[in-house]
């Protein structure tokens, strides 16, 4: 499956932005999809998953009550809302696909740049 992030850019802190992911080349619906971020000099760090009927979603501890994660299998599309961002957010945001049992994600979009001023 084949993944193209976009969305990303300028905001002040306080401010809301959501990032699409269009995926393409194989069933959307048979992949768990996922969103990570990496900042300059750190580890790529988890955001949130969503599973194969967006019935159940899961977040990391520093964006839970603010990101909201969620897809459409008819339009092969997933999105992330963020709500209340922080100079903190700012990462480079990847979007990623696996398939359900396997824990590794195999699949990445390019990214997209999200950067919150203070």
């Amino acid at each position: 499956v084949q993944l193209q992030a976009s969305g990303g850019g300028l905001v002040q802190a306080g401010g809301s932005l959501r990032l699409s992911c269009k995926a393409s080349g194989r069933t959307f619906s048979n992949y768990v999809m996922a969103w990570f971020r990496q900042a300059p000099g750190k580890e790529r760090d988890f955001v949130a998953a969503i599973t194969l009927s967006g019935g159940t979603t899961y977040y990391g501890d520093s964006v839970k009550g603010r990101f909201t994660i969620s897809r459409d299998n008819a339009k092969n599309t997933m999105w992330l809302q963020m709500n209340s961002l922080k100079p903190e957010d700012t990462a480079v945001y990847y979007c990623a696909a696996r398939r359900p049992g396997v824990s590794e994600y195999a699949f990445w979009g390019q990214g997209t740049q999200v950067t919150v001023s203070s």
